[in-house]
């Protein structure tokens, strides 16, 4: 049997569900690589993916005989099969952060069930965990990212804007291998640094400038996510305490990141190791990352879980200082049992380009 669907299933049992009915595109190719439109039903005894005509031959390709799942045309199923997939389930599983009120509505009629239960992010939990083909994956996204980084030292001029930085992060991806852009690239100049987040604009790079890039991009379905901050020809004295507080920490983290370990524990020492120096940590310290760029497990001090092995990462400490600067060093991880790997390989002392 598919092997993400049998761990679905025992999931499912634990919570005392009988079936699930999954219509999340993203659950749907992370358990079945099938990324026609369509659902997914778990059942009692079998699995059927409903899709509509003119995707068939394509689902039927995409399977194998291990998947065991059927596939269907939405059209070619009656009233009474949809009445018949959970007759005299008691539970049946949704997916409560996708679908919306009104389609929470149909589907209850729809397959003639008044007991559709939630889940409780049971796929997104699966996902949290990545098996070798998911890591390899992300590492090439990761490693395409450090190459686009190098080229970037190259790139980087006094004069270039955050708004042409940042098509060329874009246009060095698409032409190395990745598919698209993990996220909307940061690029942030100058005093721009201040704001995580950033939308790049046409502010130029000039002399003393620390430069911000977020950047990462996808790779076979995978993402990477890698943050640097960097200084154009020379970095000024009053920055250094800062870069250096925020670095220590984002090496401390990977020291402590393995199987087992405290989320929270973990979130807990950099956010007191600011609070000593009269900074705050403004965001999470990282993130999961696999299919999305953002999933779960999300580093911070309210998680009280821990890390799994081959969990992927994000550890991205930073401080802000509104209307200066800002400082952010971000890396992919992968969760090893008694350390962990780094994914993204690109330096982080002082950078000067």
């Amino acid at each position: 049997m598919n092997e993400k669907i049998r761990l679905l299933r025992e999931r499912l049992r634990k919570l005392k569900m009988d079936g699930m009915i999954i219509t999340n595109p993203l659950s749907i190719k992370y358990l079945t690589n099938i990324e026609n439109e369509g659902t997914l039903l778990i059942t009692r005894k079998e699995n059927i993916f409903l899709t509509y005509t003119m995707f068939l031959e394509t689902v039927k390709s995409t399977l194998t005989i291990n998947d065991e799942i059927i596939v269907a045309d939405f059209r070619d199923v009656s009233k009474e099969d949809f009445e018949n997939f959970f007759l005299f389930c008691e539970n049946v599983g949704f997916e409560e952060n996708y679908v919306t009120y009104k389609q929470y509505h149909y589907l209850k009629q729809k397959y003639r069930t008044n007991n559709l239960a939630e889940t409780d992010n049971i796929v997104e939990k699966i996902r949290e965990v990545k098996d070798l083909a998911e890591i390899e994956k992300i590492k090439k996204a990761c490693e395409i990212t450090d190459n686009c980084f190098e080229h970037l030292l190259e790139f980087i001029k006094i004069g270039t804007t955050e708004k042409e930085i940042a098509l060329e992060i874009e246009m060095f991806f698409k032409k190395n291998g990745a598919e698209r852009l993990a996220f909307d690239t940061v690029v942030a100049v100058g005093e721009n640094s201040a704001n995580p987040h950033w939308v790049p604009t046409d502010r130029a790079v000039k002399m003393a400038d620390p430069i911000l890039i977020d950047m990462g991009c996808v790779y076979q379905g995978y993402c990477s996510d890698m943050t640097r901050t960097i200084f154009m020809g020379c970095i000024l004295e009053e920055i250094k305490p800062i870069y250096d507080l925020v670095l220590k920490n984002q090496l401390l983290t990977n020291n402590e990141i393995k199987e087992y370990a405290s989320i929270k524990t973990i979130s807990k020492m950099v956010e007191s190791d600011f609070k000593l120096k009269n900074y705050d940590l403004i965001h999470s310290l990282g993130h999961g990352i696999g299919m999305e760029t953002h999933e779960t497990p999300y580093i911070n001090s309210k998680n009280d879980t821990f890390l799994k092995e081959n969990m992927v990462i994000t550890n991205e400490p930073g401080i802000y200082l509104p209307g200066k600067y800002g400082v952010r060093i971000e890396d992919t991880i992968l969760v090893n049992k008694g350390s962990c790997t780094i994914l993204t390989k690109s330096p982080k002392n002082y950078i000067i380009v």
